[in-house]
């Protein structure tokens, strides 16, 4: 059966979390599955990464240590870009190999919005996936081209969010 591509976009609220309930799904039918999460290493691993690693058996999490310029400012983004790249090649090196039934790709979509990561790699990967393997991209600004080449696209619209109405903080357990 022909893996589909899955996209979760937006600037609301719940793209990783929709696509960890997606992987959540896979594991308990034996799927395997690949959860790789990019531009997110400098802080608190998330809720979903903490419980991958403690409950889900037949998940591999790869969080990479590049963390997105909104949360370190002084980080210099051709480093940044070096890194999300190599990244993105060893992720793609272990898809290409066929031993997974799905791949998450979290924040990936940001990668190539903001130029960390040419939209014609992620394509290249889109084009070359196994056939059978169900392939998910997260973050906002999902390009265009990669859109069109999705079977699923669901955008996450904000309607309201307490850190703009509140001032609130990222709270542990639900924003990550």
């Amino acid at each position: 059966m022909r893996g589909m591509i899955h996209v979760y976009t937006g600037d609301g609220k719940g793209k990783t979390t929709a696509a960890f309930g997606l992987a959540a799904r896979a594991l308990g039918h034996r799927k395997r599955v690949l959860f790789a999460q990019f531009l997110k290493g400098g802080g608190a691993e998330s809720g979903e990464i903490l419980t991958g690693k403690r409950q889900l058996l037949g998940m591999e999490v790869m969080r990479f240590q590049e963390v997105h310029p909104i949360f370190d400012p002084a980080s210099d983004p051709g480093a940044l870009a070096e890194t999300v790249q190599k990244d993105f090649a060893q992720v793609q090196r272990l898809i290409l190999q066929g031993d997974f039934d799905m791949a998450v790709l979290d924040e990936i979509n940001n990668c190539a919005a903001q130029g960390f990561l040419s939209v014609d790699s992620l394509l290249g990967l889109i084009e070359n996936k196994p056939e059978g393997l169900e392939l998910v991209l997260t973050g906002r600004g999902a390009d265009p081209r990669v859109i069109a080449k999705a079977d699923y696209v669901t955008e996450m619209k904000k309607v309201k969010h307490p850190a703009e109405t509140l001032g609130a903080p990222a709270r542990e357990g639900i924003e990550y």
